[in-house]
């Protein structure tokens, strides 16, 4: 019995040491480096159907019969920020606005869904500046955790993804803000979220990311479906750290959530409409156009 209890002395020795740096500090076992690995290791091997819209725009699109424990439809576009495309917002202060209408007035390349609105009168309910001049405040009373981030674009044209300052969304230099939230993923890290039925609960969603090497990655995911249920705000940071992106933010989603790529149309399934099809768009206040 001692010979046998020394031996698996010997062992955990072993185990202990081999999880030591060199220095002799232990190091934590990352969990969550190893589901990452694996949820790339999932993204890279999918049978993407990939269409390049135009030099430095790619499409792709998949749906997956099991990712997240559920079958997803995926769209993606991934746009190569050092050619110089063009970002803008079309928008509405009152009333609606469609993503297709707003891509097809602008002759987009691509185009997707913005921020949160009123959905009675129309109208952004969160903090919106456009050629230097704001256009909307975030409405009082709306959570705060849904307008912690936002994509500015600078005067060159470079857009970027940001924490809200802690002197508010005023404070912002960029001609071009337009908050949303979650943030998702600051400096490489993704972010710890709310526990809150918004955060937890599947459902379609839109987010924008940039990558390490300039590169912005736009995600729409569909949902309640049964050919798509969506994804919660956790899942949603994990698949855009997955696909590279060192920082990332959450848009409008639900039935906004909208595709569109030019000589093609809406490219995923809005569900407005309770329907699996193309037709189900719902009108926003604030639409990203790039060209």
């Amino acid at each position: 019995m001692k010979k046998l209890n020394l031996i698996y002395y010997f062992i955990f020795l072993l185990i202990f040491t081999s999880c030591e740096k060199n220095d002799g500090t232990q190091l934590p076992y990352d969990y969550s480096q190893e589901e990452t690995l694996g949820l790339q290791e999932t993204l890279e091997k999918a049978d993407w159907k990939t269409k390049q819209v135009a030099e430095g725009i790619m499409w792709k699109h998949v749906q997956f019969s099991q990712i997240f424990e559920s079958k997803q439809y995926i769209n993606m576009f991934e746009i190569d920020l050092t050619k110089g495309f063009d970002i803008e917002i079309p928008y509405v202060k009152t009333g609606f606005l469609k993503t297709s209408d707003a891509a097809t007035r602008a002759n987009a390349l691509v185009a997707f869904n913005g921020s949160y609105f009123n959905t009675s009168v129309g109208g952004s309910t969160v903090f919106f500046k456009y050629d230097n001049v704001v256009q909307n405040q975030t409405v009082n009373g709306f959570n705060p955790y849904r307008e912690n981030g936002a994509m500015v674009i600078d005067a060159s044209g470079k857009p970027k993804i940001i924490l809200k300052p802690s002197s508010g969304w005023t404070s912002v230099a960029e001609p071009i803000a337009l908050a949303g939230g979650p943030l998702l993923i600051q400096n490489g890290e993704e972010l710890s979220q709310l526990n809150v039925d918004f955060n937890t609960a599947r459902h379609p969603r839109t987010a924008v990311g940039i990558t390490g090497d300039q590169k912005m990655i736009v995600v729409v995911v569909d949902g309640r479906s049964s050919q798509s249920q969506g994804l919660t705000i956790p899942q949603l940071s994990s698949l855009m750290k997955a696909l590279g992106c060192v920082s990332a933010v959450n848009y409008d989603g639900g039935g906004s959530s909208t595709a569109w790529v030019k000589g093609e149309g809406v490219v995923n399934f809005p569900s407005d409409n309770g329907k699996f099809d193309h037709e189900g768009e719902r009108a926003v206040a604030t639409v990203f156009t790039v060209k």
